[in-house]
C-alpha cells in the first residue's frame, strides 16, 4: 500500500476519469476540457472569456487556446463586447448543437462508470467527501 493512499487513489482515479472521457470526446471532434466550455455556453449562453476562466477554474492562457480551437472547429463564435471593449464574448454555433445530446451521453455514461454499483446515499457521502477534499485542496492553494 503506498504511504500516503487518499493522494495516490485520487491521481488514479483522475487519471482513469480523464483518460475515458478524453477516448468518448475524440470521436466528437473535441479535447479534453472542450466539452466543459460547451456545456457551459449551451447551459447560460453568451459570455465573456474571462467569466469562462472565473467560472471553470481556469486560467487566461488556456481558455484562450480552448476557445480558438473552439472556433476554428466551428463550435463557438466570438465577437467583441458592446458594453467592454476589453472583453470578448464567446457563443456556441448553431453547428455545435449538433453534438450536444453526445456530449451530455457522455458525461451521464462516465457518471454511470464512476458511480457503478454506489447506492444513492453511497454516491452522496461520496460526493460529500470530495467536496471537502475540494475545499481543504483549494484552502491549501492560497
Amino acid at each position: 500500500m503506498p504511504a500516503q493512499p487518499l493522494t495516490n487513489a485520487i491521481v488514479r482515479v483522475a487519471r482513469l476519469h480523464r483518460m475515458i472521457a478524453g477516448q468518448l470526446l475524440r470521436p466528437l471532434g473535441l479535447r479534453l476540457g472542450q466539452e466543459l466550455v460547451m456545456m457551459q455556453l449551451w447551459d447560460r449562453g453568451p459570455q465573456s472569456q474571462t467569466e469562462l476562466v472565473r467560472v471553470l477554474g481556469s486560467d487566461s492562457a488556456t481558455m484562450t487556446r480552448t476557445v480558438r480551437r473552439l472556433e476554428n472547429a466551428g463550435f463557438v463564435r466570438i465577437r467583441p463586447s458592446t458594453t467592454d471593449k476589453r472583453a470578448t464574448i464567446v457563443e456556441a454555433t448553431p453547428a455545435s448543437q449538433s453534438v450536444r445530446r453526445e456530449v451530455e451521453r457522455i458525461w451521464a455514461h462516465l457518471e454511470e462508470s464512476a458511480t457503478g454499483d454506489l447506492t444513492p446515499t453511497e454516491q452522496a457521502d461520496a460526493l460529500a467527501i470530495l467536496q471537502r477534499i475540494e475545499t481543504s485542496l483549494t484552502r491549501a492553494t492560497t
